[in-house]
């Protein structure tokens, strides 16, 4: 599988690492369909992408009935679907015992519905759809690619719900790659470190100029599109399945 022939599902495609993957995949002769709760985003993005290459759908993904539609609408629109990216996710920073009082528990189940529950749900409404897909020569018939962070390995003070959220999808990558196998679909996730995303870009800059410095080599912060290319070599590598790939410039986070 290559770009050219990528027909693409990808969540929180309308900005930041999914965006930057769509317009990747498009500048390559693929598809996109980008899923985002965000309409204008959306709208914009397809400007951008071009109405032949990409269509949005908004919907929640942590809901089982908008995605598996969004999913629909998706092989409509590109006639299949071969790829899924999980790019939506939310922060849901806090302390477990706060100042005033303990962390509210939906506070915490909102980063596993979204990050954990959203990615488990378009990957399975996904995979649905491309088992049904022409298998290649190495009997492949999609990939399934997962973002986690690398506060799945070293959460922070305050990133509790977070890092459980991320951990969760990198525990879920390998037993869920097993079980695929037989339908020819790979599944992989990407751990990326501190990136330059619209959450990030809207810190002062002697925050961002901080983050960046705390990165070995090197040290800056990290690019949307190497993000983009990093996952360009999954969907081309069919070597590669059940694995985390952290994506960090050797950035190991500190307690606080």
């Amino acid at each position: 599988m290559n770009l050219a022939t990528t027909k693409a599902v990808i969540t929180g495609g309308a900005s930041g690492l999914g965006f930057a993957c769509a317009e990747h995949i498009v500048k390559q002769g693929g598809q996109v369909t980008l899923i985002d709760i965000n309409p204008q985003a959306g709208a914009d993005a397809v400007v951008q992408l071009g109405a032949e290459s990409a269509t949005f759908v908004q919907a929640d993904v942590s809901d089982e009935g908008q995605i598996q539609q969004a999913c629909d609408h998706a092989k409509q629109f590109m006639r299949s679907i071969n790829v899924a990216i999980n790019c939506a996710g939310v922060l849901a920073g806090g302390r477990v015992l706060g100042r005033e009082a303990p962390m509210a528990l939906d506070h915490f189940n909102q980063a596993i519905q979204v990050n954990l529950v959203g990615s488990f749900n378009v990957a399975k409404a996904a995979a649905n759809l491309m088992q049904h897909n022409e298998a290649d020569a190495d009997g492949q018939r999609g990939v399934i690619i997962n973002t986690a962070s690398v506060a799945a390995f070293e959460g922070q003070i305050g990133q509790a719900a977070y890092s459980a959220s991320k951990g969760g999808i990198v525990g879920m990558t390998l037993p869920m790659a097993r079980e695929l196998t037989r339908f020819g679909i790979r599944v992989m996730t990407i751990a990326p470190g501190v990136f330059l995303t619209p959450m990030v870009a809207g810190l002062p800059d002697d925050i961002k100029a901080a983050l960046g410095a705390s990165v070995p080599f090197p040290s800056r912060l990290g690019e949307p599109t190497e993000f983009a290319r990093m996952a360009e070599h999954i969907i081309e590598n069919t070597y590669l399945n059940g694995s985390t790939i952290r994506l960090d410039g050797a950035v190991r986070l500190e307690p606080k």
